[in-house]
Order: structure tokens, then sequence, then C-alpha cells
């Protein structure tokens, strides 16, 4: 169930983010949960393949290029997907961070409010 709600907080973070990234769009809600679901596979599946091979540079521009990764796979999602684009490598890093951000949130105000209600 908690999964569930994790899910549909990200597809709305990910609504959000379209709104405020002018570079970024979502076909609607459905759209929105597809590119959810794909954004977690590939930071799952991918993302430690790509911060274990560019961890030199990471840790010289002390953790900055991370951002980068996170931008390349954000761009990456929009790329692949019909109904999510990202416009330019800069918006999807500008998205990553957005996304991030918003998810995090969201996560954090449902974590508070299952406890108050348990």
């Amino acid at each position: 169930m908690y999964l569930l709600l994790i899910w549909i907080l990200n597809a709305l973070a990910l609504i959000a983010v379209a709104n405020f990234v002018p570079g970024i769009h979502v076909e609607g809600f459905g759209a929105a949960l597809i590119a959810a679901f794909f954004l977690g596979l590939v930071n799952t599946l991918i993302r430690p393949f790509f911060l274990l091979l560019t961890l030199p540079v990471t840790i010289i521009t002390l953790g900055l290029f991370i951002f980068v990764i996170n931008g390349l796979l954000f761009w990456f999602t929009g790329s692949i997907l019909k109904d999510f684009v990202v416009d330019s490598f800069w918006n999807g890093v500008m998205g990553a961070v957005l996304y991030s951000i918003f998810s995090w949130a969201l996560s954090a105000a449902a974590a508070q409010l299952m406890r108050k209600s348990s």
C-alpha cells in the first residue's frame, strides 16, 4: 500500500515539475504514472552503474557531477517515453532537481500522516 502511495506521489511531483519547468511536458496523470515508474526503474537499475563509472569525476567535483548524471537520466527517460518529453539537457537537470525536492517533500508528508494515523 505504501509503495503505491509513493508511486502516486511521485507522479504528482512529476506533474508539478512539468508546471514549473517550461521544457518538460507530461500528457496527463496516466503518462505521469508511467514516467514515474520508468524514472524509478532507471534510478534503481542504471544510476548506480553511472555513479560507479563516474566516481573519480564525482570526487573531483565534490559530488556536483551527480547533478549531471541525474539530469542525463531524467532527459533519457523523457526521450524514450512518448507522453513525457524533456526538451534539453538543462531542462533535465532542472527537472531532476525539482523532482527530487517535490517527491521528497510529498513522501515526508505522507510518512508523517501515516505515523499520525497509526
